[in-house]
């Protein structure tokens, strides 16, 4: 029997929480996205490993649909900037200008994200592109 879309991307997120690379994770979340392909969540996830994985391209599509169905998600925006910065394509600004709005609005969001960016920093410490991201978004 498979496992339910829910309790697949739990697994895939506690998973990744545990130190497992996007070598092992990006079939988890590439099989979310084709078994429920509504869900934004799974899309910020599968592009997130894209970026670690040195995709950027996947990332940029991934990022995009992540944003199309949630808007309002500050990662699915940081993962879609950054992608457009390693593919270097313009109107990154505006996804940064959003996100700054979001961290105003909502005071809570930013202990979130700034975890997010020293995950990222964790994995993969000369990264670049999101050390950009992350200067516009807080030494701005």
């Amino acid at each position: 029997m498979t496992e339910s879309v829910s309790t697949l991307f739990d697994t895939g997120i506690e998973r990744y929480k545990a130190g497992e690379g996007p070598e092992t994770l990006l079939p988890v979340f590439k099989e979310i996205c084709d078994r429920s392909p509504k869900t934004g969540a799974a899309w910020t996830c599968l592009s997130w490993l894209y970026l670690l994985d040195n995709q950027p391209d996947r990332a940029y599509k991934a990022a995009q649909k992540a944003v199309k169905l949630n808007p309002q998600d500050a990662q699915a925006r940081i993962n879609l900037a950054t992608a457009m910065l390693e593919t270097k394509q313009s109107g990154v600004r505006q996804h940064i200008d959003l996100v700054r709005q979001m961290l105003f609005l909502d005071t809570e969001l930013r202990p979130d994200i700034e975890e997010s960016l020293q995950d990222g920093f964790n994995r993969k410490p000369d990264w670049d592109s999101l050390n950009r991201v992350k200067t516009w978004l807080f030494d701005a």
